[in-house]
């Protein structure tokens, strides 16, 4: 059985105030903390990287949740674990190696997640399924937040949940209180949401009903 996991995106936080920030969401109910890495070459936009992580580190206990969108993973990998990212998910499409990378995450002690872009198919992660922790669908191009939501991609969430009834899988761009049923029902347990958390007036209240959709979604023990 998998769980919900509610993974507010600090991308949508003030930067200025990251570390209280990064409380503020545990406090209000967040599972995971979604950390948007990019390098402005896999992606047109640049954001933090693992000297911010590694500073963050000593003052949550939050379970890091490091989405890399950047050209070469293989090469932060040692930098991220130093900073004590709990989780590693690098994007399908920036890697020739995929396996060799998931072991590489692994032996540095930090869970290995697979990130694929829209227009990627799904069934390039199979074969790396059982090998992963968690599969990252990205519901928007990554780069930039407050994208709209693209359905089409749940039903590569569907065939993911029917081949892996235990496998995390993650949902990133666009997820608000409007579609979060979709995603849901579709077999999305991780879900990532940014300004629909932190732009809202009552945030816990959007957590909590995240957690809520999700956890009613779950097929019966």
């Amino acid at each position: 059985m998998v769980t919900a996991k509610i993974a507010p995106s600090l991308l949508s936080s003030d930067f200025a105030r990251l570390a209280d920030e990064c409380e503020r969401m545990l406090t209000l109910g967040a599972d995971y903390l979604h950390m948007d890495i990019m390098d402005g070459h896999f992606v047109p936009n640049l954001t933090l990287g693992a000297p911010i992580i590694k500073s963050l580190r000593p003052h949550t206990k939050g379970f890091l949740d490091c989405h890399l969108m950047v050209s070469n993973p293989e090469q932060w990998v040692d930098d991220f674990a130093d900073a004590g990212a709990d989780l590693f998910c690098f994007h399908y499409e920036a890697t020739n190696n995929a396996a060799v990378l998931i072991d590489k995450i692994h032996a540095k002690g930090m869970k290995a997640g697979m990130a694929i872009k829209p227009n990627t198919p799904i069934d390039v992660a199979f074969e790396f399924c059982p090998k992963l922790d968690q599969v990252l669908v990205m519901t928007v191009e990554p780069g930039f937040g407050g994208q709209a939501f693209m359905p089409d991609c749940m039903q590569k969430v569907r065939e993911l949940r029917k081949r892996f009834p235990d496998l995390d899988i993650e949902v990133d761009g666009g997820l608000d209180p409007e579609n979060i049923e979709v995603a849901a029902e579709a077999g999305a347990n991780v879900i990532v949401a940014g300004s629909s958390i932190f732009k809202a007036k009552s945030p816990g209240d959007v957590i909590l009903l995240f957690r809520k959709v999700v956890s009613e979604a779950q097929p019966s023990p």
